[in-house]
């Protein structure tokens, strides 16, 4: 009796061991499920069943329609960035990453609830307009925004071009709302732009967004600088909302050697750690530059002025940043769909967040907003330089642009100090 139980018991205990045995190399070899995961589908799984069959109108609870609602709840619950694309919006994504769609030209972002504007984008519908940053579309077509959806949103302003849209607007500065009828462009936006030399050889260069162009861009505006004798240069990035990652690292790579840290990002977990070094073996550009910055420079624009304020290589002027310092990845989908989330943050190479914080400028010209839309009309109708014309043409009177003449002063003082080097080597484009 005695052999019969321990037999028993001996063959329990190895069976136990078996079992354990397996769990642990299912799990290893990922056969044994994840129970939170199935959990939670399952309930997912629930609530869609009881809403398909039980909703009252039968047509707004179609399977397909509930899933795409789930997934834009699930990811847009994350953060403000992250967001679930049906087919349709995913290829208005790509368009607008290479830099040519249809709409009115307005970079926006859910903030607290509401629709804001980032800022409009040069030489658009929207800037000619006069839209500001800060502002809040409360309303499309005579449709109030209600629980607000960014992928609804921009939806609503895109277009065929022709077509009008309409939009009322609240300008928390002044406490007022307007209505403004644009119409509808095929958006094709150079990034870099206003390219010129100052008096004392002081280029100016205006980097508007950061797209799949802006390098190569870049690369022929400080060429063209150069063969007039460039000796030092403004990098206006005031009110780009940002864009591309690896076009920012393009963009400040000829301010550094083959090899540095530019930028780096970091994710989830320790190994998720990604660096951007500068690539070209050129030698990097050693003149002065000098970078303006407002509120509404946000994300790869931060990446270029962090990088170089960072590193000591450019002096920054103006605002503190928007702080957007968050990277987005395109995830593709099934059926043409896709997803943008966020699965990283980026850090200057010493190791600084710009997320929630932003880039503070070396030397701090605050301007009022209304100063701020005043410079950038200047800027973006360079065919009104006269400031009569200007006066007549817009209702308002020229004025000075603070932080611009605080980087030209920054400027002339660091080539006064510096002693003269030979005129700065062509440079080369990114293949």
């Amino acid at each position: 009796m005695l052999k019969r139980i321990l037999a028993i018991a001996a063959g329990v205990f190895l069976g136990m061991a078996l079992s354990f045995g397996a769990v642990r190399m299912a799990a290893a070899w990922g056969f044994w499920p994840n129970r939170e995961l199935e959990k939670s589908s399952g309930y997912i799984r629930e609530v869609l069943k009881i809403v398909n069959e039980d909703y009252v109108v039968a047509k707004d609870a179609e399977l397909p329609k509930l899933t795409q609602a789930a997934l834009r709840g699930i990811v847009g619950s994350l953060d403000p960035h992250s967001e679930y694309m049906d087919a349709r919006d995913y290829k208005a994504l790509s368009e607008e990453i290479s830099s040519e769609f249809g709409g009115i030209g307005v970079q926006v972002e859910l903030r607290n609830g509401n629709v804001v504007v980032i800022a409009p984008i040069v030489g658009t519908p929207s800037a000619r307009a006069g839209i500001r940053r800060g502002d809040q579309i409360i309303m499309i077509d005579g449709v109030q925004i209600e629980k607000p959806s960014i992928n609804a949103v921009v939806d609503k302003m895109r277009g065929k071009p022709g077509t009008k849209v309409t939009l009322k607007i609240y300008r928390p500065s002044f406490s007022k709302e307007f209505t403004v009828t644009l119409v509808r462009e095929k958006i094709k936006i150079d990034s870099v732009r206003d390219v010129h030399l100052l008096p004392g050889g002081i280029g100016y260069v205006q980097l508007t967004q950061f797209t799949e162009r802006t390098s190569e861009e870049f690369v022929n505006a400080l060429n063209k600088l150069n063969d007039q004798g460039m000796d030092a240069l403004i990098i206006d990035l005031r009110d780009n909302p940002g864009g591309l990652l690896d076009a920012a690292v393009e963009v400040t790579e000829p301010f550094f050697k083959k090899g540095e840290l530019i930028v780096y990002t970091q994710g989830r977990h320790p190994e998720d750690r990604d660096e951007y070094r500068a690539a070209a073996p050129e030698e990097p550009l050693t003149i002065p530059v000098a970078v303006l910055i407002n509120a509404g420079t946000a994300s790869a624009a931060e990446i270029v002025s962090g990088a170089l304020k960072d590193t000591h290589r450019a002096v920054i002027v103006g605002e503190r940043s928007f702080g957007k310092g968050s990277v987005q990845t395109i995830i593709d989908l099934h059926n043409g769909e896709g997803m943008r989330l966020t699965t990283a943050r980026y850090y200057t190479p010493s190791g600084v967040t710009i997320h929630e914080h932003g880039v503070s400028p070396d030397v701090e010209i605050v301007m009022s907003p209304a100063d701020d839309q005043n410079v950038r009309l200047q800027h973006s109708r360079d065919d009104v330089a006269n400031p009569a014309d200007f006066k007549e043409r817009f209702d308002i009177e020229v004025v000075p642009d603070r932080q611009m003449d605080a980087a030209v002063a920054v400027l002339r003082a660091a080539l006064l100090l510096e002693p003269s080097d030979p005129a700065p080597a062509p440079v080369a484009a990114k293949h």
